[in-house]
């Protein structure tokens, strides 16, 4: 599918062009009506679109890289950029202050954009859906695998919406101007709206193929029971109203391991083997990546179809880069790869003040897991697996207030044939995997360990930290040796750790997740869903006050910060059908 990116991108803009603000209002410019919609061409066009849809954005209101609110938001990063003040809108994020449903902190619309965003993208697959049952199998031999296409689509935008925003309106294909514009964000509970997602997939899973040969970008069986598994896992943990955890529902643990096992199983997916290979040009839709977004580069259009909401991440004085200098690691995430003597994470010390890894000497005194050099940029260590660009703090846009590290999974290099400068901005045609197998695997971990079968998530872990131990190969500086100490090893129960209980293996777990998907933004998310955001944040503060002065505001306040407010526009433009979220 990626081959014809091209294709999709003309159709795309041919069939639906993005025009409007409110998604209610949604009247996508030049767009067909299903009336002028009548061959299998036209309908395959506007499935098309619809998957055009959810890579359609940009740094100021992202619905596809989440970094500025699942990094940003977390423990893992600093909004970085030239000044506190320099899209003042994620200093809000980062600090959870001065946050209100009308004012993002910022001239840029932020997550109200992403709203948009979102609900546009479910726009477009309700075009296709409505398109696809105007038809039968006879007139179009696609039909029902594009059914199932559509509403994996729209379940992955609700996905979104729900992680976000937490109540939303939901509607599907069917639904008129009118009963759209009256829909409460409230009409069902939190479990009955994972529920509703949960039911996207499984009309996925039912009309999908296992695989699609030669068209690794449309979804399929396997990836649907995946972001099935997702959303089974997120709506397992029960919480009440200040989102205390204040149950785990073991029926939906059990689907998430049965779905899971189900992928895992099929023999279509297994881990790369060097981590390198999930960020890197040339390694798209590989043997990990169960559903990615597809971009381009030189394929007629103007600037190629471009992923650009980490545009603003490339560094300021870098050999060939101009601008930005956004989404810096954390000291406390650049601490949490430290490991022991066993190999295994610092869980308790990682973070003391006084034994900070921030020089290139202190990378080789501690013992440090291989991820850290794949995620963040060090002074002196090779920049994204070039011995000859050592990463150099000049780079750094703003040293005194951000400065140390900088970010590494989302950047390619300058010489890469995958790369392009859009106006001040930079864009790459990498993929942006939603899911990968990695992912799956800890998945069904957790799950496992909340089941209180430690045992079974045990290999599912040191797989994970397994592969993490052989991917050193790219990381080797000018003479060809390791800029860090690389000490890791998988959990041995009764030989570098005590024992493997529930508790423990918790932990390993939680860990893990932050480890394995650093900077990528998961962090916030599960910190919410494990119901421990508050604790974590607040402690986290603590510390990095000290550290950096531009964190003095910063306080998480449960009850409210798991979520964005509903945009107050939002709730105008429905005339009060939202109920706003808890202290907003």
């Amino acid at each position: 599918m990626k081959k014809n990116i091209s294709i999709i991108l003309m159709l795309a803009m041919i069939l639906l062009v993005d025009g409007c603000k409110k998604y209610l209002d949604y009247q996508p410019q030049g767009a067909l009506t299903i009336a002028q919609v009548s061959t299998p061409a036209q309908v395959d066009g506007l499935c098309t679109a619809a998957y055009a849809a959810i890579g359609n954005d940009f740094w100021d209101g992202p619905i596809t890289s989440m970094w500025e609110y699942g990094s940003v938001r977390s423990d893992d990063a600093y909004k970085g950029g030239g000044s506190v003040s320099d899209q003042f809108q994620m200093d809000v994020y980062e600090q959870f202050y001065l946050l209100n449903p009308t004012n993002n902190g910022a001239g840029n619309d932020g997550f109200t954009s992403t709203w948009t965003r979102c609900y546009g993208a479910i726009s477009r697959a309700d075009v296709a859906l409505r398109a696809l049952n105007s038809m039968t199998d006879a007139q179009f031999a696609n039909r029902t695998k594009r059914i199932g296409e559509m509403h994996f689509l729209r379940g992955h935008m609700f996905f979104l919406l729900k992680v976000l925003f937490n109540q939303v309106p939901y509607f599907d294909e069917n639904a008129t101007d009118a009963v759209i514009l009256k829909t409460s964000n409230v009409q069902y509970t939190s479990d009955q709206l994972w529920d509703k997602v949960a039911g996207e997939f499984q009309v996925a899973i039912n009309d999908l193929p296992l695989t699609q040969p030669g068209e690794p970008g449309r979804a399929n069986q396997l990836s649907a029971k995946a972001y099935q598994a997702k959303v089974r896992l997120y709506q397992a943990y029960t919480q009440d109203a200040s989102h205390n955890v204040t149950g785990i529902d073991a029926t939906k643990l059990q689907q998430v391991v049965s779905l899971t096992n189900d992928v895992i199983n099929s023999g279509q997916y297994h881990l790369n083997d060097d981590y390198a290979k999930n960020f890197l040009y040339g390694y798209d839709n590989g043997p990990e990546s169960i559903f990615a977004i597809q971009y381009s580069i030189n394929d007629g259009s103007v600037f190629g179809r471009l992923s650009m909401s980490t545009s603003l991440n490339y560094f300021a004085g870098a050999p060939q880069y101009g601008c930005c200098a956004f989404h810096i690691p954390s000291q406390n995430l650049v601490n949490s790869f430290k490991t022991d003597v066993n190999g295994l994470p610092e869980f308790n010390s990682f973070n003391t003040p006084g034994t900070e890894m921030v020089n290139p000497a202190d990378f080789k005194t501690n013992g440090v897991d291989p991820r850290l050099d794949h995620t963040v940029g060090i002074a002196d260590h090779p920049f994204k697996y070039n011995a000859a660009v050592p990463y150099e703090h000049s780079w750094e846009r703003a040293a005194g207030i951000y400065g140390g590290f900088g970010t590494m999974k989302e950047l390619q290099l300058a010489t890469c044939a995958c790369f392009s400068k859009v106006g001040p901005f930079y864009g790459t045609s990498v993929n942006l995997d939603i899911i990968r197998y990695d992912d799956v695997l800890l998945m069904q971990a957790e799950a496992q360990i909340e089941l209180n079968n430690p045992g079974a998530a045990l290999p599912l872990i040191n797989q994970i930290r397994t592969r993490a131990a052989n991917s050193t190969a790219l990381l080797k500086d000018a003479n060809g040796n390791n800029p860090s100490n690389y000490r890791i090893s998988t959990y041995q129960p009764g030989i570098n750790i005590p024992t493997w209980d529930q508790a423990t293996a918790r932990t390993a777990l939680q860990w893990e997740r932050r480890l394995e998907f650093a900077m990528e933004s998961p962090r916030f998310f599960d910190l919410v869903r494990w119901g421990i955001a508050a604790q974590t944040l607040n402690a986290y503060f603590a510390i990095e006050k000290t550290r950096h002065p531009f964190l003095t505001n910063a306080q998480f306040t449960k009850g409210k910060n798991e979520y964005f407010p509903i945009p107050e526009q939002e709730i105008q433009f429905t005339n009060g059908a939202y109920t706003q979220n808890s202290g907003y």
